[in-house]
Protein backbone atom coordinates (compact mmCIF):
# COMPACT_ATOMS: atom_id res chain seq x y z
CA UNK A 1 0.00 0.00 0.00
CA UNK A 2 0.97 3.64 -0.17
CA UNK A 3 0.57 7.19 0.60
CA UNK A 4 0.65 10.75 0.09
CA UNK A 5 3.67 12.39 1.31
CA UNK A 6 5.57 16.13 1.45
CA UNK A 7 8.82 15.21 0.57
CA UNK A 8 12.08 17.69 0.72
CA UNK A 9 13.93 17.79 -2.03
CA UNK A 10 16.38 20.72 -3.15
CA UNK A 11 15.03 22.64 -0.19
CA UNK A 12 11.63 23.09 -1.57
CA UNK A 13 8.71 20.51 -0.41
CA UNK A 14 7.22 18.30 -3.28
CA UNK A 15 4.41 15.85 -3.17
CA UNK A 16 5.25 12.27 -3.79
CA UNK A 17 3.45 9.16 -3.26
CA UNK A 18 5.58 6.79 -0.60
CA UNK A 19 5.39 3.56 0.96
CA UNK A 20 2.92 2.85 4.19
CA UNK A 21 5.50 2.90 7.05
CA UNK A 22 6.20 -0.48 8.69
CA UNK A 23 4.26 -0.95 11.68
CA UNK A 24 6.28 -2.54 14.74
CA UNK A 25 5.05 -4.92 17.69
CA UNK A 26 4.30 -1.77 20.11
CA UNK A 27 3.36 0.63 17.37
CA UNK A 28 0.60 2.12 15.87
CA UNK A 29 -0.26 3.46 12.90
CA UNK A 30 -2.14 6.64 12.34
CA UNK A 31 -4.23 7.68 9.92
CA UNK A 32 -3.72 11.51 10.03
CA UNK A 33 -6.19 14.34 10.32
CA UNK A 34 -4.50 17.36 11.02
CA UNK A 35 -0.42 18.33 10.98
CA UNK A 36 1.01 21.34 13.47
CA UNK A 37 3.60 23.27 11.44
CA UNK A 38 6.94 24.00 13.84
CA UNK A 39 9.68 26.00 12.67
CA UNK A 40 11.80 22.59 12.89
CA UNK A 41 9.82 21.94 10.05
CA UNK A 42 11.11 25.23 7.74
CA UNK A 43 14.51 24.37 9.03
CA UNK A 44 14.47 21.07 8.34
CA UNK A 45 12.93 21.77 4.26
CA UNK A 46 15.98 24.16 3.88
CA UNK A 47 18.74 21.98 5.03
CA UNK A 48 19.48 23.79 8.28
CA UNK A 49 18.29 20.98 10.50
CA UNK A 50 18.06 17.18 10.22
CA UNK A 51 15.85 15.10 11.57
CA UNK A 52 17.41 12.51 14.00
CA UNK A 53 19.24 9.40 13.29
CA UNK A 54 17.36 6.57 12.43
CA UNK A 55 14.20 8.82 11.67
CA UNK A 56 12.95 9.17 8.13
CA UNK A 57 15.15 12.31 6.49
CA UNK A 58 12.93 13.97 3.78
CA UNK A 59 9.63 13.96 5.18
CA UNK A 60 9.55 16.45 7.84
CA UNK A 61 6.25 16.84 10.60
CA UNK A 62 6.75 16.49 14.19
CA UNK A 63 3.15 17.45 15.21
CA UNK A 64 -0.38 15.03 14.62
CA UNK A 65 -3.74 14.04 15.27
CA UNK A 66 -5.52 11.62 13.77
CA UNK A 67 -6.96 7.99 14.24
CA UNK A 68 -5.70 4.51 15.13
CA UNK A 69 -6.39 2.70 11.77
CA UNK A 70 -4.18 -0.19 13.03
CA UNK A 71 -1.90 -1.84 16.21
CA UNK A 72 1.19 -4.18 16.17
CA UNK A 73 0.75 -7.88 17.67
CA UNK A 74 2.60 -6.24 21.02
CA UNK A 75 -0.06 -2.88 21.97
CA UNK A 76 -1.82 -3.24 25.45
CA UNK A 77 -3.23 -0.04 25.77
CA UNK A 78 -4.21 1.73 21.86
CA UNK A 79 -6.94 0.26 19.66
CA UNK A 80 -7.85 0.72 16.00
CA UNK A 81 -10.92 3.48 16.51
CA UNK A 82 -9.06 5.16 19.13
CA UNK A 83 -8.58 9.14 18.57
CA UNK A 84 -4.81 10.16 19.72
CA UNK A 85 -2.20 13.55 18.98
CA UNK A 86 1.03 13.37 19.58
CA UNK A 87 4.80 14.84 18.78
CA UNK A 88 7.26 12.10 16.86
CA UNK A 89 11.09 12.73 15.34
CA UNK A 90 9.88 13.11 11.83
CA UNK A 91 7.32 12.27 9.38
CA UNK A 92 4.20 13.59 9.94
CA UNK A 93 3.30 15.41 6.79
CA UNK A 94 1.93 12.08 5.35
CA UNK A 95 -1.29 10.95 4.85
CA UNK A 96 -0.03 7.97 7.56
CA UNK A 97 2.16 7.64 10.14
CA UNK A 98 3.56 5.30 13.04
CA UNK A 99 4.40 5.44 16.76
CA UNK A 100 4.67 3.84 20.08
CA UNK A 101 1.42 3.76 21.62
CA UNK A 102 3.02 4.59 24.61
CA UNK A 103 3.96 8.12 23.18
CA UNK A 104 0.49 9.14 21.62
CA UNK A 105 -1.52 11.24 23.40
CA UNK A 106 -5.11 11.45 24.59
CA UNK A 107 -7.15 14.22 23.11
CA UNK A 108 -9.18 15.71 25.63
CA UNK A 109 -12.81 15.96 25.19
CA UNK A 110 -14.15 18.34 23.15
CA UNK A 111 -11.59 19.58 20.78
CA UNK A 112 -11.25 18.73 16.89
CA UNK A 113 -8.89 17.47 14.91
CA UNK A 114 -6.99 20.78 14.44
CA UNK A 115 -7.28 22.08 17.30
CA UNK A 116 -5.73 18.56 19.08
CA UNK A 117 -2.67 19.45 16.37
CA UNK A 118 -2.03 22.53 17.89
CA UNK A 119 -1.31 21.12 21.55
CA UNK A 120 1.51 18.62 21.86
CA UNK A 121 4.64 20.84 21.05
CA UNK A 122 4.03 23.47 22.55
CA UNK A 123 3.08 22.29 25.94
CA UNK A 124 4.55 19.08 26.16
CA UNK A 125 7.84 21.68 25.43
CA UNK A 126 6.75 24.19 27.67
CA UNK A 127 5.98 22.05 30.30
CA UNK A 128 9.29 20.01 29.99
CA UNK A 129 11.26 23.59 29.85
CA UNK A 130 9.86 25.50 32.69
CA UNK A 131 8.81 22.68 35.62
CA UNK A 132 10.70 19.37 35.19
CA UNK A 133 14.18 21.29 33.36
CA UNK A 134 14.12 24.95 35.37
CA UNK A 135 12.37 23.54 38.08
CA UNK A 136 9.74 26.78 38.71
CA UNK A 137 7.71 26.83 41.99
CA UNK A 138 4.45 28.77 42.36
CA UNK A 139 4.63 31.88 42.93
CA UNK A 140 7.70 32.48 41.34
CA UNK A 141 8.04 34.68 38.60
CA UNK A 142 8.58 33.84 34.52
CA UNK A 143 9.76 35.83 31.75
CA UNK A 144 8.47 34.09 28.29
CA UNK A 145 10.29 35.81 25.82
CA UNK A 146 9.25 35.65 23.23
CA UNK A 147 4.84 34.97 24.96
CA UNK A 148 4.12 35.61 20.61
CA UNK A 149 5.16 31.71 19.71
CA UNK A 150 2.78 29.13 19.81
CA UNK A 151 5.49 27.56 22.78
CA UNK A 152 4.92 30.64 24.31
CA UNK A 153 1.33 30.99 24.51
CA UNK A 154 1.08 27.60 25.87
CA UNK A 155 3.46 28.55 29.03
CA UNK A 156 1.58 31.68 29.40
CA UNK A 157 -1.49 28.94 29.99
CA UNK A 158 0.65 26.92 32.38
CA UNK A 159 1.79 29.65 34.32
CA UNK A 160 -1.85 30.66 35.11
CA UNK A 161 -2.69 27.00 35.80
CA UNK A 162 0.20 26.43 38.44
CA UNK A 163 0.39 29.73 39.96
CA UNK A 164 2.98 31.73 38.52
CA UNK A 165 3.20 35.29 37.74
CA UNK A 166 4.31 36.04 33.77
CA UNK A 167 5.90 38.65 31.97
CA UNK A 168 5.94 38.79 27.93
CA UNK A 169 8.11 39.97 25.92
CA UNK A 170 7.65 41.13 22.00
CA UNK A 171 9.68 43.76 20.02
CA UNK A 172 6.25 45.37 19.59
CA UNK A 173 4.01 45.23 22.60
CA UNK A 174 0.96 45.20 19.99
CA UNK A 175 1.61 41.84 19.21
CA UNK A 176 1.04 40.46 22.69
CA UNK A 177 -2.42 40.69 22.20
CA UNK A 178 -3.44 36.90 22.22
CA UNK A 179 -0.81 35.96 24.94
CA UNK A 180 -3.27 38.61 27.16
CA UNK A 181 -6.63 36.84 26.02
CA UNK A 182 -4.99 33.78 27.30
CA UNK A 183 -3.55 35.20 30.54
CA UNK A 184 -0.76 36.99 30.55
CA UNK A 185 -0.10 39.70 33.23
CA UNK A 186 2.69 41.91 32.09
CA UNK A 187 4.02 43.33 28.89
CA UNK A 188 7.70 44.41 28.53
CA UNK A 189 9.47 45.49 25.39
CA UNK A 190 12.51 43.64 23.15
CA UNK A 191 14.96 46.63 23.80
CA UNK A 192 18.19 47.43 25.93
CA UNK A 193 16.39 48.18 29.17
CA UNK A 194 14.65 44.35 29.23
CA UNK A 195 16.07 43.88 32.48
CA UNK A 196 15.60 47.23 34.08
CA UNK A 197 11.54 46.21 33.14
CA UNK A 198 12.11 42.94 34.72
CA UNK A 199 13.67 44.37 37.99
CA UNK A 200 11.00 47.25 37.71
CA UNK A 201 8.09 44.46 38.01
CA UNK A 202 9.82 41.86 40.59
CA UNK A 203 10.76 44.76 43.24
CA UNK A 204 14.17 44.76 42.17
CA UNK A 205 14.34 40.72 42.54
CA UNK A 206 14.16 39.69 39.10
CA UNK A 207 12.34 36.49 37.62
CA UNK A 208 12.92 32.97 38.71
CA UNK A 209 13.22 31.60 35.13
CA UNK A 210 13.53 33.07 32.27
CA UNK A 211 11.69 30.89 29.21
CA UNK A 212 13.65 31.95 25.72
CA UNK A 213 13.19 31.59 22.16
CA UNK A 214 15.05 34.34 21.09
CA UNK A 215 19.16 34.21 22.32
CA UNK A 216 21.67 35.39 21.85
CA UNK A 217 22.39 38.75 24.04
CA UNK A 218 22.09 37.38 27.51
CA UNK A 219 24.79 39.61 29.31
CA UNK A 220 22.20 42.52 29.18
CA UNK A 221 18.98 40.14 30.08
CA UNK A 222 20.93 38.20 32.98
CA UNK A 223 20.68 41.41 35.56
CA UNK A 224 17.19 40.77 35.13
CA UNK A 225 17.20 37.07 36.68
CA UNK A 226 17.04 36.88 40.28
CA UNK A 227 19.85 35.07 42.29
CA UNK A 228 20.06 30.77 41.82
CA UNK A 229 17.58 31.98 38.67
CA UNK A 230 17.32 29.82 35.68
CA UNK A 231 17.54 30.36 31.90
CA UNK A 232 16.35 28.05 29.95
CA UNK A 233 17.08 27.87 26.52
CA UNK A 234 14.71 26.33 23.24
CA UNK A 235 15.50 28.73 20.65
CA UNK A 236 17.81 30.90 19.38
CA UNK A 237 16.17 33.27 16.73
CA UNK A 238 18.09 35.99 17.36
CA UNK A 239 21.47 34.41 16.25
CA UNK A 240 24.09 31.44 17.44
CA UNK A 241 26.96 33.54 19.15
CA UNK A 242 26.88 35.20 22.79
CA UNK A 243 28.94 36.47 25.06
CA UNK A 244 28.96 36.27 29.09
CA UNK A 245 30.13 38.45 31.35
CA UNK A 246 30.89 35.76 33.83
CA UNK A 247 31.59 37.61 36.91
CA UNK A 248 27.91 38.25 37.91
CA UNK A 249 26.81 35.19 36.74
CA UNK A 250 28.89 33.26 39.30
CA UNK A 251 28.51 35.80 42.00
CA UNK A 252 24.41 34.92 41.49
CA UNK A 253 24.62 31.39 41.16
CA UNK A 254 22.64 31.52 38.24
CA UNK A 255 21.82 28.46 35.64
CA UNK A 256 22.05 28.48 31.82
CA UNK A 257 20.36 25.19 30.34
CA UNK A 258 18.95 24.18 26.53
CA UNK A 259 16.85 21.81 25.27
CA UNK A 260 14.98 20.18 21.93
CA UNK A 261 11.88 17.88 22.21
CA UNK A 262 13.00 16.17 18.73
CA UNK A 263 16.24 14.67 19.21
CA UNK A 264 15.57 12.43 22.57
CA UNK A 265 15.63 8.62 23.01
CA UNK A 266 12.52 7.13 23.06
CA UNK A 267 12.22 6.42 26.78
CA UNK A 268 12.72 10.03 27.58
CA UNK A 269 9.76 10.54 24.66
CA UNK A 270 7.59 8.31 26.26
CA UNK A 271 7.92 9.46 29.59
CA UNK A 272 7.11 13.18 28.63
CA UNK A 273 3.64 11.90 26.85
CA UNK A 274 3.21 9.88 30.06
CA UNK A 275 3.47 13.27 32.05
CA UNK A 276 1.05 14.69 29.89
CA UNK A 277 -1.54 11.88 29.84
CA UNK A 278 -1.25 11.99 33.90
CA UNK A 279 -0.74 15.55 34.66
CA UNK A 280 -1.89 17.91 31.81
CA UNK A 281 -4.81 16.24 30.07
CA UNK A 282 -6.92 17.24 33.18
CA UNK A 283 -6.43 20.67 33.01
CA UNK A 284 -7.96 20.75 29.09
CA UNK A 285 -10.72 18.45 30.41
CA UNK A 286 -11.89 21.22 33.15
CA UNK A 287 -11.14 23.76 30.61
CA UNK A 288 -8.31 25.53 32.29
CA UNK A 289 -5.74 24.93 29.43
CA UNK A 290 -7.20 25.48 26.01
CA UNK A 291 -5.98 24.69 22.26
CA UNK A 292 -4.31 27.82 20.61
CA UNK A 293 -5.69 29.80 18.28
CA UNK A 294 -5.50 28.56 14.43
CA UNK A 295 -4.57 29.11 11.05
CA UNK A 296 -5.97 26.15 8.84
CA UNK A 297 -4.16 25.32 5.81
CA UNK A 298 -5.16 22.19 3.33
CA UNK A 299 -2.98 19.45 2.91
CA UNK A 300 -2.45 20.65 -0.64
CA UNK A 301 -1.78 24.24 0.88
CA UNK A 302 1.28 23.32 2.85
CA UNK A 303 4.25 25.15 1.21
CA UNK A 304 1.79 27.79 1.54
CA UNK A 305 1.63 27.32 5.35
CA UNK A 306 5.66 27.48 5.57
CA UNK A 307 5.17 30.83 4.18
CA UNK A 308 2.96 32.09 6.26
CA UNK A 309 5.11 31.05 9.04
CA UNK A 310 7.72 32.62 7.16
CA UNK A 311 6.10 36.00 6.18
CA UNK A 312 3.18 36.43 8.85
CA UNK A 313 2.90 37.89 12.58
CA UNK A 314 0.17 35.28 13.34
CA UNK A 315 0.03 34.33 16.81
CA UNK A 316 -0.36 31.08 17.45
CA UNK A 317 -0.62 27.29 15.14
CA UNK A 318 -0.56 26.95 11.46
CA UNK A 319 -2.52 23.53 11.20
CA UNK A 320 -2.69 21.39 8.03
CA UNK A 321 -5.66 19.60 7.97
CA UNK A 322 -6.40 16.11 5.38
CA UNK A 323 -10.03 15.50 4.14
Amino acid sequence: MSMRAWCISNSTLHLETRPMPELGPSDVLVQVAAIGVNRADLLQTRGLYPAPQGTVQDIPGLEYSGTIVAVGAKTLHRKVGDKIMGLIPGGAYAEYLVTHEEEALTIPAGLSMAEAATIPEAFLTAYRAIYLQAGLTHGQWCLIRPATSSVGLAAVQLCQVFGNPTIGSSRNKMRLDTAQALGLQHLVTEDDSLSQQLLALTDGQGVSVIFDMVGPDWSSLLPGLRREGHLVVIGILGGNSTTINLMPFLQNRQHISALTMRSQPLAERLRMANFFNERLLTYFEADKLHALPLQEFTFSETPLAHQHMQDNDFSGKRVITLS
